[in-house]
């Protein structure tokens, strides 16, 4: 156990944290992405039993965000014509702003623009999140 580090963050997951440089990324996945396929390339952390919004709130305690890009943060786009709510997107919205200075830091990309840009990811985490549309990745910044 460390001070200052949140509980629920596992060992692996803060390796892999601090061997990240600026711009990698990190994508939180909810339980519907297909993190192994996408995935092939990055780390793989499973973190089941957890959400998206817990894990992205411990996160950001220590993950600082990309200032030189204006949205260091994204979200997968609602495929047209589906009418899902996305409440997830607000918790998004308010945790990010927690840890942020800046507004407006989360952009949305389209959702197979999604896929081969989180095919890029240095790390992946998969949760046991059930909201659709539930997925956020991160840039990593400088400190």
């Amino acid at each position: 156990m460390l001070k200052g580090i949140p509980a629920i963050l596992p060992p692996e997951l803060l390796m892999h944290l601090c061997e990240m440089g600026h711009s990698d990324r990190l994508l939180i996945a909810d339980g519907n992405f297909p993190v192994h396929t996408v995935g092939e390339n990055a780390y793989v952390i499973r973190m089941d039993g957890h959400g998206v919004c817990e894990i992205l709130d411990a996160v950001l305690q220590l993950l600082p965000l990309d200032t030189y890009v204006e949205k260091p943060v994204s979200i997968m786009q609602k495929v047209p014509g589906d009418t899902v709510a996305t409440p997830i997107w607000d918790e998004f919205e308010q945790i990010v702003q927690k840890h942020e200075e800046r507004k407006n830091v989360i952009g949305s990309v389209e959702r197979f623009a999604f896929y081969k840009e989180a095919k890029s990811c240095y790390v992946i985490i998969a949760t046991s999140e059930k909201a659709l549309y539930g997925n956020i990745m991160l840039q990593k910044g400088v400190v």
